[in-house]
């Protein structure tokens, strides 16, 4: 069969001249940063897990060994973490976002199952490390460090690790058999954790170790002044939610009322249905589009039959009763009473207006600086004390699981370099993998799957969990509608339309392909027809 000119090596093709000498550009294959993977506050190179696990069959548990390098709750996160990195999937502007949560949670589940385990591969360093405190932070840390070597200490005040993990997060959200099996394969790499073990004088401790991590929760409910009669029944939801999970089932009456616009208020009303209430009525200040509450919390919520009051603002507590003045909203977004009042039936009210951080546990420390009830540190993570490091809802950032869990990671590569006295190798972020770098018109159609729910009678009724995962072939196909944004996943669109046949391809483990600039006139097309935008045009040397 006859060869395409553009593959013929006859005399006078293009292969025969040595055509790069008119080159004024030349094309690079480089590889850049995935939005997903810049999205993600736990650091995880989702790109190249999703790139293992649509492989099937064997890619599962590749693609799992590839989250574990920066995230050791993968099933966790596959079901609490609200996933900012399908806010910035790129596929969202072609159809919609890969469901990468979805896929997470299938190997993360997948792995439980199978028991595939980690282990420590580095030899002892001697270096002692003392973690204070069991939630995502400080058990992400414990982690990583004890795979490079360390040996770590936990010290948590409660009766079982899992932080707000557990405590915060109710049981319909995230299964406790999954929490322990993931927690239990950290212990499983020569963590030591001590429970009941509050930590009352971190200045002696942190003399008998060689590195400290802070990582406490906000577990204490932010209080608000309200008047309220003598037989007024009012709680904090942080309270509530630690109660339940501890078995004490709080007596909240049949009408409920909820006081706030977060996560924890979507919490602490959804659980008042499942304990019982026949009305459960979230009272908020704004209005719904400025609710801090995520929109899937919400969407939800509703679905179980919780109301909502909005623009509104608690004045007056009693027994049975809530005295409710409506508000509006200023120019600036914020709300301001109006005068008008009314009253509102209520058993119970449950304050959801943030948490903090009991931070009884610095008091000695030098160094140590507090403002607005968080710890200051450095870009290290370390505080201003030598030696003592902090993370989590201690520090000033956005309170999520997978931030705390993203900041154990990058403290413990800080304890690491400081405790060898390296400073940690520099983190090189290339250029952002945007929409407008790919060429689209080489991705099928594929319509996203979502994740089932579980009937309504069984969530108003039970703890079980409410978003059930996917099977196999749909977490598979899923996986397949990622476009690999910004990394070549050899296509050989640019081996089969160079018109110079100057991409060679390679045959070996770390390289793909090979541009011949001898013959490379830097045309572009390989560019403009690379799929997921990996080779860029850069200009000569001259």
């Amino acid at each position: 069969m006859d060869k395409p000119f553009a593959i013929t090596l006859d005399v006078g093709s293009s292969r025969a001249n040595k055509t790069g000498s008119w080159r004024t550009e030349r094309a690079v294959y480089t590889n850049r940063m995935p939005p997903c993977n810049d999205a993600c506050p736990a650091g995880e190179n989702i790109q190249a897990w999703l790139y293992e696990a649509e492989a099937g069959g064997a890619g599962y548990e590749q693609g799992w060994r590839r989250i574990m390098e920066d995230n050791p709750f993968p099933a966790v996160m596959g079901r609490v973490c609200y996933h900012p990195c399908e806010t910035a999937c790129n596929r969202a502007q072609l159809d919609e976002a890969v469901g990468i949560n979805s896929v997470e949670r299938f190997v993360g589940d997948e792995a439980i199952r199978q028991g595939w385990t980690v282990s420590v591969d580095v030899p002892p360093t001697g270096k002692r490390v003392l973690v204070v405190g069991a939630g995502p932070s400080g058990l992400s840390a414990a982690y990583h460090l004890a795979r490079r070597g360390h040996t770590v200490t936990i010290k948590e005040a409660g009766p079982m690790a899992g932080g707000m993990m557990r405590f915060g997060i109710p049981r319909y959200r995230l299964s406790r058999d999954v929490l322990d099996a993931e927690v239990q394969r950290i212990l499983d790499l020569g963590v030591t954790l001590e429970l009941d073990a509050k930590v009352t004088d971190l200045e002696a401790l942190r003399h008998e170790h060689d590195a400290v991590f802070l990582a406490v929760g906000a577990q204490l409910g932010r209080r608000a002044y309200i008047p309220a009669g003598s037989a007024a029944h009012v709680l904090d939801a942080v309270s509530m939610l630690r109660d339940l999970e501890a078995g004490e089932k709080p007596l909240l009456g049949r009408r409920v009322a909820v006081y706030g616009g977060g996560n924890t208020a979507m919490d602490a009303a959804r659980t008042a249905r499942r304990l019982g209430a026949a009305e459960a009525i979230v009272v908020y200040r704004r209005t719904q589009d400025r609710m801090p509450a995520h929109e899937s919390e919400l969407r939800e919520a509703e679905d179980e039959g919780v109301l909502f009051k909005w623009l509104s603002t608690i004045t007056q507590v009693d027994s049975g009763r809530l005295t409710i003045e409506r508000m509006e909203l200023d120019e600036a977004g914020f709300p301001r009473p109006t005068g008008e009042l009314e009253e509102l039936d209520a058993d119970s009210l449950v304050l959801a207006l943030g948490q903090e951080t009991d931070l009884a546990l610095l008091d000695g420390v030098p160094g140590l600086v507090v403002e607005d009830g968080v710890v200051a540190v450095a870009s290290d993570m370390m505080t201003g004390c030598p030696g003592v490091f902090a993370g989590g809802d201690m520090v000033p950032q956005e309170r999520s699981v997978t931030v705390a869990v993203g900041h154990g990671k990058r403290a413990a590569r800080h304890i690491d370099a400081w405790l060898s006295g390296a400073a940690p190798e520099p983190a090189v972020r290339p250029a952002l993998a945007t929409f407008d770098t790919l060429n689209t018109w080489y991705y099928s159609d594929a319509p996203r799957a979502h994740r089932p729910l579980l009937d309504r009678a069984r969530r108003e009724s039970t703890f079980d969990e409410v978003v059930l995962g996917h099977d196999e072939g749909t977490a598979l196909l899923e996986a397949r509608r990622c476009m690999s944004c910004g990394n070549c996943f050899e296509c050989d669109n640019c081996y089969g339309v160079c018109p110079d046949n100057a991409v060679i391809k390679l045959d070996q483990p770390n390289g793909k392909y090979l541009i011949d600039l001898d013959y490379c006139k830097g045309c572009g097309i390989c560019v403009a027809e690379c799929p997921s935008g990996a080779i860029q045009m850069f200009p000569e040397q001259v």
